[in-house]
């Protein structure tokens, strides 16, 4: 758009336009073949076209169909002369202008008077001199090439200004530009629905007639709302968008002028409902944290309802090892040990879980964790059922990750508990492997039990959710979904990768601790 104003403005901004391909048209009109052929070889030349007439009449026809840089027309003809033809040509408007040049052999002062009278441009005496002829043919040719070019740049530039009117129409917002006295002098039909004007009327306005706190200068203060007034004096606020445009008669500015009203309204009203939303999220909170008081206080009063019996069974098997201890076998006496083992281990847990809820779970808790350190710990808990089922559990060398122990070794008992568990004819066999990628660790357990129907993968971790009856399999559908739970808090992801008596192998993923000096 602002390359058309300027072109408006300014024609030497417009596209280039030239004269390639034009050729200037000479009328000679003589009644005498031989002068004809005479004039056609002195003026022949690749970038002028020369038309031949032999009579007023012929000429006449020709000045019909074409315009002429110049007539060259001889005084003395049969029926017409060169007067009588002259004449004619300029009663006709199209050609009232056309430069003619006179040919005679006889230089009489009347014919003088009578030519130049009947709008002759000048005289040539026969016998012509060519240079002469060439030189004063050319002004007239040049003449003439000017003003074809006058006439292409004039409709080139008719043609950009029909062209920039049509966009200033079609554009969307109101379009206004002002001169650099700051007064009106374009507007398109958005311009006059906008603000109820008429064409007319607002043209030659000021600018701060439809914006008053526009400057002179084209600036605002920074960060002002900016509000546009109505013909019937109402206003509204606008988003104006300005560019200056340097022209010879000096800047202009083009503006495109949005009304925002209703958008300022969405605003108001996302900013009412965030200040809700706000509102909601406090209260929400705060009965989060009340309810977190409660568990907190609840998980309290269960463990120590848990540590009574422990206590119990702790304190009387002690009492039982220093009351009957040198009548024990060493068989029994190993039971007893795994009896006070178990009642330390079951207390330590129930202090750490104590521990935990009384924490907001948050990264401050994680610590670097040896998988081989947790791994050991779970097959010392699951001790009994491994040997009850003759299992067999292995594993690969495990890195350190970024976690929770105590959660870590629950969810390393959860998996393999379920694998001894959910076991097939063949003997348990249980493999714990790991494998790095970028910044975590997916940790593998794999094993060849009965399986799980792949319909049920992203079920299984559901809680409460069970595949088979109590009857067949102990448990309350809670493991899989605690351990869903612990991963996600570690911020990774736990699935499974199974089919019905081809076993099941668990995946999930921990970040892994960073190497000293790393970008993790």
């Amino acid at each position: 758009m602002n390359t058309t104003v300027a072109a408006q403005r300014n024609p030497q901004a417009a596209s280039p336009v030239s004269n390639a391909g034009w050729r200037a048209k000479l009328l000679l009109v003589d009644d005498n073949p031989e002068n004809l052929l005479a004039l056609e070889a002195v003026l022949e030349s690749p970038d002028q076209e020369l038309v031949k007439a032999t009579s007023g009449l012929e000429a006449l026809r020709y000045l019909l169909e074409d315009d002429f840089a110049a007539i060259l027309l001889d005084v003395k003809m049969p029926e017409m002369d060169g007067f009588e033809t002259a004449s004619l040509i300029r009663a006709r408007r199209r050609s009232q202008h056309t430069p003619i040049l006179f040919l005679t052999a006889f230089k009489n002062e009347e014919h003088l008077f009578r030519g130049y009278d009947l709008g002759a441009v000048d005289f040539l005496f026969k016998p012509i001199v060519p240079e002469i002829l060439q030189s004063k043919v050319a002004v007239f040719v040049q003449l003439s090439r000017n003003a074809e070019l006058l006439k292409r740049q004039a409709e080139v530039l008719q043609q950009a200004e029909q062209k920039f009117r049509t966009l200033l129409e079609a554009a969307p917002d109101a379009k206004v530009i002002a001169g650099p006295d700051g007064r009106i002098e374009l507007v398109n039909e958005c311009t006059e629905s906008l603000f109820r004007w008429k064409r007319d009327q607002i043209i030659g306005q000021p600018l701060t007639r439809i914006v008053p706190q526009w400057s002179a200068d084209g600036k605002t203060m920074a960060g002002q709302q900016l509000f546009g007034v109505r013909a019937d004096g109402s206003s509204m606020p606008v988003d104006i968008t300005s560019r200056p445009l340097d022209t010879p008669e000096g800047t202009v500015t083009i503006l495109a002028i949005r009304d925002v009203t209703d958008r300022k309204k969405s605003e108001e009203q996302i900013r009412q409902l965030n200040a809700h939303l706000e509102q909601k999220v406090a209260e929400r909170t705060a009965d989060l944290t009340r309810s977190n008081e409660e568990l907190r206080q609840f998980a309290y009063v269960v463990s120590h309802d848990l540590k009574e019996p422990l206590r119990t069974v702790g304190t009387f098997t002690q009492l039982l090892d220093e009351r009957l201890g040198s009548s024990f076998d060493p068989e029994s006496k190993e039971f007893l040990t795994y009896i006070l083992g178990g009642v330390r281990r079951m207390t330590d847990l129930i202090d750490d879980l104590l521990t935990y809820s009384s924490l907001d779970a948050n990264q401050s808790r994680f610590t670097s964790v040896d998988l081989n350190v947790s791994l050991k710990e779970t097959l010392f808990n699951l001790h009994a059922v491994i040997q009850e089922n003759s299992a067999i559990v292995s594993s690969d060398r495990l890195p350190e990750v970024l976690g929770d122990h105590v959660q870590l070794v629950q969810v390393l008992q959860n998996l393999i508990g379920n694998s001894i568990k959910y076991r097939s004819e063949e003997t348990p066999r249980i493999h714990v492997a790991a494998q790095k990628q970028a910044n975590e660790v997916v940790i593998h357990v794999s094993d060849n039990g009965i399986g799980i129907d792949p319909s049920y993968s992203e079920g299984i971790f559901k809680l409460f959710k069970r595949l088979h009856a109590r009857q067949d399999y102990s448990g309350n559908g809670v493991g899989l979904a605690t351990c869903r739970k612990i991963v996600q808090r570690h911020g990774g992801r736990i699935w499974v990768e199974s089919n019905v008596g081809k076993g099941a192998s668990f995946y999930f993923t921990i970040p892994v601790v960073s190497e000293p000096g790393s970008d993790a």
